[in-house]
This record gives structure tokens, C-alpha cells and sequence, in this order.
């Protein structure tokens, strides 16, 4: 079973709910695809057991086959390969790696080279906990090829908890397409419950199953819960605001270990995920 944390927003908790899901749950495997700044592996500090290069295609144009025809030009949606009046310029950083414009080229004067964009880690934490995180290399535009690989890397996996990147974003899609469930984690104030909207739309579109965690209850209104109570949106569970969980959380503690109930609630969480999709 794959299931998915992810956030409309950066801060909500997401890894925090994530990390825990997976210290609480039987076989779980945790993956970080939030690879433009990975941080489960801050809270379950992993030993680091294998590497994974990641590397993506880019064009490489031959200059004597090439008759500046302008056909990969007007192909690439992504302004990567560019036909100028003397030679075709690649802006390899900007490449998505689809192939199109080798098979729109008449004159076979496309081939492809590739290049290193980030890295992907496996280990596991003290307490024997699986993990597998991706890292993207600053600057680069599209991280959907570790997330890709970080997917098929588990996909033999019983249990997998998946640490999404927050937002509706390329990457966020690419993380949570075709997983069972996704817990969404939001706090109760306006930024949260409108940037959550955004997911909730993105999940339905997806026709994926979801439902809510309210994170920081009582920091907030009531915005929230009267949106999912109209939407008919499960709340999966509610974990306070309170200095104890956020003193320890900027210590790097799995709050699981530190704060008293909150390894319950995530087993409340997990067996209602379970529960709802026995149910489907």
C-alpha cells in the first residue's frame, strides 16, 4: 500500500506526520520526495547504505547532418532546443528528457548525451526504520526524474509512506500518482485551509482517496473544519498546538519517542487509512 502525506504549503507538518506514520507502522518504508529540500532523514538520521546517481538525456545536435530545418525547435514546449539562424543552441538545463525532438528530426542529426541532476540515498535509522531520499542539485528546474526513480526503486514495497513535496506542483503530482491514499496535513489558519483547497482539487481530479490531518489545532479559526464538514472531508485527527511538540521538533526529536499520545495518534491515523480503504 503507497500512501501519501503531503500539504498545500510549506510548514504545516507534513514530514513531522510522515516520519511517524512510518516509525509507528509495521514494514513501513519512508521516502523523501520532496527532493528540492529533503528533511526526514534530519529527524531518523539514516546510516547511508547505497547510492543512486541520477542523471537525465539531453540533446546533442550534429552539426553536419543538422539543416536548421527548426522542426525540434518547434516541438520542445520547453524552450530547450532552440534553432538560431547559424546552429541550434540546447539549453540542457531546461531539457525534460521526452525525446521528442530526436523523433521529429528528418535528418537524424539528434543524439543524447546525459548529465548528473541529483542523487537518491538509502539506509536505514538507528531503530531499523527504512528510508530512501532523493536530493536535486541547486538549479535544476524539474526534479519528476528522482521522484520517478524513488517510486520504482519501492515498488515492491508492502507499506510505503510517501513525504510529498507540498503544493500542486509537477513534482507533488508526479509523487502521489496512482498511490491509495493521501493524508493531507493542514494547520487552521487561512493560508493553510486555502492552500489545502488547492490539493483537495488536485486529489480529485487524480480520483484519489484522502483525508485530513488538522495540525496546530487551536492556533487558528474554525475555517477549516466547517470546509471539510461542506465538503464531506474526513478528519483523520487533530494534534495541538502546544511549545512541547515544537521545542522538541526544532531539537530533531521523532516526536513518537518524546511527546506523550503522539505515538497513538498515529496509529489512530494508520488504522483509520487502513479502515477506509477496506471499505472501498
Amino acid at each position: 500500500m503507497n500512501i501519501a502525506v503531503l500539504s498545500g504549503k510549506g510548514g504545516t507538518g507534513k514530514t513531522t506526520i510522515a516520519v511517524n506514520l512510518a516509525v509507528n507502522s509495521k514494514n513501513a518504508v519512508l521516502i523523501d520526495t520532496d527532493v528540492e529540500e529533503p528533511n526526514s532523514h534530519i529527524f531518523l538520521k539514516p546510516h547511508i547504505e547505497r547510492t543512486y546517481e541520477i542523471k537525465k538525456k539531453y540533446p546533442v545536435i550534429d552539426t553536419v547532418k543538422c539543416t536548421l530545418c527548426g522542426e525540434c525547435g518547434d516541438f520542445c514546449n520547453y524552450n530547450a532546443i532552440l534553432p538560431a539562424k547559424n546552429k541550434v543552441l540546447v539549453l540542457k538545463e531546461l531539457c525534460h528528457d521526452c525525446g521528442g525532438c530526436e523523433l521529429v528530426c528528418s535528418f537524424d542529426a539528434i543524439s543524447f548525451d546525459k548529465r548528473d541532476i541529483g542523487k537518491i540515498y538509502s539506509g536505514k535509522s538507528q531503530n531499523d526504520i527504512p528510508i530512501i531520499y532523493g536530493d536535486l542539485n541547486v538549479g535544476e528546474v524539474s526534479a519528476v526524474k528522482i521522484i520517478e526513480r524513488l517510486r520504482e526503486i519501492v515498488a515492491n514495497e508492502e507499506l510505503v509512506i510517501i513525504d510529498s513535496p507540498p503544493g500542486t506542483s509537477c513534482s507533488t503530482v508526479s509523487a502521489v500518482e496512482e498511490v491509495d491514499y493521501a493524508i493531507i496535513v493542514s494547520e487552521p489558519t487561512p493560508f493553510g485551509v486555502s492552500d489545502m483547497k488547492m490539493v483537495v482539487e488536485m486529489l480529485r481530479h487524480m480520483k484519489i482517496s484522502f483525508g485530513v490531518v488538522v495540525n496546530k489545532s487551536g492556533l487558528g479559526d474554525n475555517e477549516i473544519y466547517e470546509y471539510c464538514k461542506d465538503e464531506g472531508i474526513v478528519i483523520l485527527e487533530e494534534i495541538i498546538f502546544d511549545t512541547e511538540i515544537a521545542k522538541s521538533y526544532a531539537k530533531g526529536d521523532i516526536l513518537s519517542y518524546k511527546i506523550e499520545g503522539y505515538s497513538e495518534k498515529m496509529s489512530s491515523i494508520m488504522n483509520k487509512v487502513l479502515e477506509s480503504e477496506n471499505n472501498e
